[in-house]
Formats: C-alpha cells, structure tokens, sequence
C-alpha cells in the first residue's frame, strides 16, 4: 500500500457498529462498538477465536446482515441508507466473496462458475486484464472442467477469480483457506498477497490462524464483539 493510498479516505469505515441477536427473550449481542478503517489497497486480517465477532463483521460489511446500529461507509456509500436493492447492487459490483466452501456450482464448469456472476451483475464480457488474473491464479487451462474434476485449492482459485471478475473495489474473504491442506493454503495466500502488490486490490479476509494472517499488510484482533489487542 503507498503512502497515497493510506492518505485517501478509507475505502471501509466503520464506527461504533452493533450486532445483537433476539434469541427467544434473551438478546446476544455480536458486535459490541466496533471502529474500523480500512485504507484503499490494504491487505487486511481481521483474526479471532470463533465466537468472536469477525464473521458477524463479515457479513455486514458485505451487506448480507443488516447492523442493529452504527455507521458504516464502503467505498463512500453509506450502507445503513440502502435499500435491499441497492445493497444487492453493490454486493454484485463493489464487492467480492471469497468462501471457506467455494460454493461453486457443481453443474456448471469453472468458466460457467464465473460467468454466472458477470450475467448476475448485468455484465456481458471479462473486464481487460481479466486474462492475466486467470494465468496469476493457475487456472487458465481448467475452466471447461466441472469443479468434481478440480482439486480444492484449483476451486478455491476459480471462487477468487467469480469474487474478481466484477472489478470489485473490496475483496471479502472468509476462511479461504480453511478446507485446504498446508500447500494449497500457502498458494492460496500467496496469490492474494501477489494480487495486492501488483493491482492494489482492497482485501479483507476474516482468519482465527495466525499463519494466515501474516500474509497481510495488517493485522486486528476480535474478541467478545469487540477489537482487543494482538
């Protein structure tokens, strides 16, 4: 990240934001007052046991639960202002997913797997450079594959690509590498890492392994809903 990056506005800021949940008569709060920014083109983990909030966090900053109070900008829009359409909107434009599951379709090949997002986003063509992404994950020769034909680390690879295919200003990601073994973790890692460097890529990705986290430019800790010292 360059030193007009981190003096930008940040791309996420977040202040004092509140998640509780009604179970039955009981309320079991998620979040409890979190501050965050996020400067454009920064590499960070956010890094916590679970039950610590980090993926409570995730889910709003990508617009897939709503906050029971505070405020929340990604990339100067605020979020709490939006309707349910226009959050749609910006989940399928500014924003990538990166799951622990893929959560590939498994009828569709790899290329059908990314173009599916592109069709949900009114997109009808691959953004330029879009093939230099494909070469820079490895999977360039394996998109007419179905993912039962891929291994775990090349499905994870074709699930960051459907997350970049969009041009998303933010790259959310939860856990990528969670179901892979060592090797294919480090890839994985490492063609973050090589994504942020080379085409300042925004990305947050949610961890408890601290391995992991030492792949990003930052590192906060949660614990009990709130950020606590590393």
């Amino acid at each position: 990240m360059s030193s007009a990056q981190a003096a930008a506005p940040p791309i996420i800021r977040v202040r004092g934001l509140q998640k509780i949940y009604r179970l039955g008569d009981v309320d079991v709060p998620a979040l409890r007052g979190v501050d965050l920014d996020v400067p454009r083109g920064e590499f960070l983990a956010v890094i916590g046991p679970s039950g610590s909030g980090k993926s409570t966090l995730f889910h709003i900053l990508g617009g897939l639960a709503p906050p029971t109070s505070g405020e929340i900008s990604i990339d100067g829009a605020d979020l709490r202002r939006m309707s349910e359409n226009e959050r749609t909107a910006m989940r399928q434009k500014k924003i990538g997913f990166v799951f622990q599951k893929y959560n590939l379709l498994p009828t569709l090949t790899a290329r059908d797997n990314i173009a599916l997002a592109q069709s949900l986003a009114g997109v009808t063509a691959p953004p330029p450079g879009f093939e230099q992404i494909l070469e820079l994950l490895g999977i360039r020769q394996r998109l007419d594959h179905r993912p039962r034909a891929l291994s775990g680390g090349e499905q994870q690879r074709v699930a960051i690509a459907r997350a970049l295919v969009n041009q998303p200003a933010i790259l959310l990601a939860d856990e990528p590498t969670g179901n892979l073994d060592t090797a294919n973790s480090n890839a994985v890692l490492e063609i973050l890492r090589d994504l942020n460097n080379r085409t300042g890529q925004t990305i947050l990705m949610i961890t408890h392994n601290p391995e992991a986290a030492a792949f990003a430019d930052r590192t906060v800790a949660m614990r009990d809903g709130r950020m606590a010292a590393l």
